[in-house]
């Protein structure tokens, strides 16, 4: 049943006759799957140190360089410094915010393009432009140039985003591995190899031209680390891990899998319900004539004064989180939750999706697009609010948030204040503002 339809989707209807914690059975691995923000708590604050590990997956010791990356580590001294650095080094707003200036770059190319097919009465691939402004981006931040053809990475990310997402026997019953029956451990290994390649290249351009020699490029995640590299990530704690080549390329992947398509499809999901409620998006541009006026560009310290536009963000997350089902969480030892025995070695999934259609926390409207319900609430996105957690919650939440935010939330005031945007039939009609 789970292979066969989307697994969120059907994990909700079996929680509806079964309860918001579901115990089921994978071959050999108990799992757990939770399906309401009361549950979700218990889980994921009340006993988070508990959930805090992450299971042994095949895909992970393909394409995480034997989990040496943040995402997959298993909880531990060596996770601890891994996030540690990534929160500090790559992830802090003040480093975000440092990109600002790139983002404006790339986001007023993409305007002054779909202005230019505006008056010549061009057809618009909306979908593959903000695919191609989230690619540009994240190749700028992370590599510190444009995406590369030479190297051919969104092919590989896409071949690896398909083996992550796809269910494998072997991660169940572990004997019929060694088979390799689905062909999925020739496929990873062909895609690592690949991807190290890639990463092996570019990682030995940074360190012929280093930033400070290249003027036409920006400061970047690579330069960042390769900075830090044969130093201790925390020289104060007992177990010293040193940041090596390895550590870095599999730091780098997390980054590409976090950035990658996740914001791109945020953009997405919230534009077409934007374009289906009008009245919706016609509060967003009148907030956005308001705040930022029509003599200028929308600029990023904009951001935190558009509050329809926040709360436009919000629904949309609950309606179409990104990812529907959070990175499986393990136990780490056997322990009673809620009057459940949960043996250890269990995997934990949170199904976002069906606590965000949860008609006892969001009310009969549970489907429809309606922002205004969060006028009255204090409801955030960090994780504190278990009734909205797009990007998880505890020690594994993801800290990616800001930039995710900021990436999507930019794009969409920049995008809404310079065009207005009609649904004609199966299409959209943009005019230039």
């Amino acid at each position: 049943m789970l292979a066969r339809s989307l697994p969120h989707r059907a994990l909700h209807s079996l929680a509806k006759k079964y309860g918001p914690i579901m115990s089921l059975r994978l071959g050999h691995v108990p799992i757990i799957v939770v399906s309401s923000p009361q549950a979700a708590e218990l889980f994921l604050k009340t006993h988070d140190t508990i959930f805090a590990s992450r299971p042994k997956l095949q895909v992970s010791e393909y394409l995480s360089y034997g989990t040496k990356g943040m995402v997959f580590t298993e909880y531990g001294s060596y996770w601890r410094n891994v996030r540690k650095l990534c929160t500090l080094q790559l992830f802090s707003v003040s480093k975000i915010d440092s990109f600002a200036p790139m983002r404006k770059e790339e986001v007023g190319s993409l305007v002054q393009s779909l202005k230019k097919a505006t008056a010549e009465h061009e057809v618009v691939d909306l979908s593959g432009k903000v695919c191609e402004l989230n690619e540009e981006t994240t190749c700028r931040m992370i590599f510190g140039r444009s995406s590369d053809d030479r190297f051919d990475l969104k092919t590989l990310i896409e071949v690896a985003f398909s083996l992550a997402g796809a269910f494998n026997l072997a991660d169940y019953v572990p004997y019929l591995g060694a088979l390799d029956l689905q062909v999925r451990t020739r496929r990873m290994k062909k895609c690592s190899k690949a991807l190290d390649i890639v990463l092996e290249n570019i990682i030995k351009e940074h360190e012929k031209i280093p930033s400070s020699g290249q003027q036409d490029r920006d400061t970047d995640f690579i330069d960042t680390l390769l900075s830090l590299m044969n130093q201790p990530m925390n020289p104060h704690d007992e177990q010293v891990y040193i940041i090596d080549r390895t550590n870095i390329k599999a730091i780098i992947l997390d980054m590409i899998f976090g950035a990658y398509d996740t914001s791109a499809a945020a953009i997405e999901w919230t534009f077409s319900e934007l374009l289906r409620y009008p009245q919706v998006m016609k509060h967003v541009q009148e907030e956005l004539e308001r705040v930022v006026g029509m003599n200028r560009m929308v600029e990023e310290n904009d951001l935190a004064k558009l509050l329809y536009l926040d709360m436009v963000v919000k629904e949309s997350l609950r309606l179409h989180p990104v990812g529907p089902l959070l990175v499986p969480r393990e136990s780490i030892e056997d322990i009673e939750v809620n009057g459940y025995y949960v043996p250890k070695k269990s995997q934990i999934i949170i199904n976002v999706w069906a606590i965000g259609q949860d008609p006892y926390v969001w009310s009969d409207n549970v489907e429809e697009f309606y922002p205004e319900r969060f006028i009255n609430g204090n409801i955030d996105l960090k994780g504190r609010d278990f009734q909205l957690i797009p990007f998880g919650s505890g020690r594994r939440g993801c800290p990616r948030m800001h930039l995710g935010l900021t990436t999507v939330k930019y794009f969409l005031a920049q995008l809404l204040h310079c065009f207005h945007w009609v649904l004609l039939v199966a299409c959209s009609l943009m005019t230039w503002t």
